[in-house]
């Protein structure tokens, strides 16, 4: 009880110093956190992928589709359970600025996402509706739509103007699951590109395979693949969470950078502390000597500097991992769309949480060390 009323007041001493010290701990650990969910929803996309799905497309290039004709070929390799079509669109709504995912998908795509929730009846109207949409959640929230409101999108790669109405409006199960994102019928797509532009019709971007045992997807794949070799176009099948880490690769050194500066945060923050101790151990070397000779041992006075820089970045630190999450909010929606999932994990507050003891500690070693070393007459020959 001693020693912890003792840690109490020498960490609250000199309160400027204490006070800007825990004001840079709680803005590092504030800012790793962010740093950290930047990262966490980079890769959001990959960690709700399904193992039980896989993605089909050109062996070349995203660019380049396949024949619709392969769709029944696929279905029939033994494994696979449904087979969807999708064809990403592209279209620009009102303004450029206004970006978001539109994908041509067949009637079934909805089967193979069973994270994605949407009102029969929504459903039931949607099919009925040849120039019918479905728009996700977060889609809907950002731009206001509701169900029977027209949408027109500018086409860029499919050229034209193109008149839709939403026709429902889907949920994910959970907040982790990216909403942020229009569906329409494949079919639609395809009978106006028959009208104009014959030659790109009946061809589709990527297929969407169901499995049905999510450890034989490497030898489904390999299947699926054989079948199209040494054709005029070839396929690459992978699993969903592979697809979508090849889109993140594209941006790893832009990932690495932020992790870099995260850690870089961790680091100033602890010279910073290490600085604020070691002044304070200075400042102290005649008490640490005049309890040496009250019989206190340097195990005591070791305790007593980890114990003020822990109580210092428990503070700090605290105080950044409740306002993690606030922060995080404001962002994501000054952000816009950029980051439709951007949730703090417990993974990251366990970090951070990790962090700020680790700096306090690395902080106070050499401080310690110094005190427990220190002769009582050179330590009362100290001016306080």
């Amino acid at each position: 009880m001693f020693l912890l009323k003792l840690v109490f007041r020498n960490a609250f001493r000199h309160k400027l110093r204490t006070l800007l010290t825990v004001t840079g701990l709680a803005v590092a650990v504030l800012a790793y956190g962010l740093l950290q969910t930047v990262v966490d929803a980079w890769y959001a996309g990959a960690s709700a992928a399904s193992a039980a799905r896989l993605v089909t497309r050109s062996s070349i290039s995203l660019t380049f589709s396949l024949p619709g004709s392969y769709e029944g070929r696929i279905r029939g390799v033994d494994g696979v359970t449904r087979v969807a079509r999708s064809n990403w669109f592209g279209g620009i709504y009102q303004e450029p600025k206004n970006f978001f995912p539109q994908f041509a998908v067949s009637d079934n795509y909805l089967d193979l996402y069973p994270e994605f929730v949407l009102p029969q009846a929504e459903r039931a109207a949607y099919q009925r509706d040849r120039k019918g949409c479905l728009i996700g959640r977060q889609l809907a929230d950002q731009f206001g739509f509701k169900v029977g409101d027209a949408l027109p999108l500018r086409g860029t790669i499919f050229p034209g103007t193109w008149e839709f109405i939403v026709r429902g409006i889907f949920d994910g199960i959970d907040d982790t699951k990216f909403t942020r994102q229009m569906l329409f019928h494949w079919d639609y797509l395809n009978e106006t590109m028959r009208k104009r532009a014959p030659r790109r019709a009946d061809y589709v971007g990527l297929f969407v395979v169901g499995i049905d045992n999510p450890d034989n997807a490497a030898a489904i794949s390999l299947n699926v693949d054989a079948m199209f070799a040494n054709s005029l176009a070839e396929t690459l099948t992978e699993t969903e969470q592979a697809f979508q880490l090849s889109f993140v690769a594209m941006s790893d050194q832009i990932i690495a950078a932020i992790r870099i500066v995260s850690y870089v945060v961790i680091m100033i923050i602890m010279a910073v502390m290490a600085n604020t101790m070691a002044m304070s151990a200075r400042e102290r070397t005649a008490e640490y000597a005049t309890l040496k000779t009250l019989g206190f041992g340097p195990a005591f006075l070791a305790l007593l500097i980890f114990g003020e820089s822990l109580l210092i970045c428990a503070v700090g630190g605290g105080l950044g991992m409740l306002l993690t999450s606030p922060a995080a909010a404001g962002f994501k929606q000054a952000v816009g769309g950029i980051f439709p999932i951007f949730i703090v994990s417990g993974n990251t507050l366990a970090m951070q949480l990790a962090c700020a003891l680790a700096v306090g500690i690395a902080a106070a070693v050499v401080p310690a060390v110094r005190v427990a070393r220190v002769r009582i007459v050179d330590g009362l020959r100290a001016i306080a």
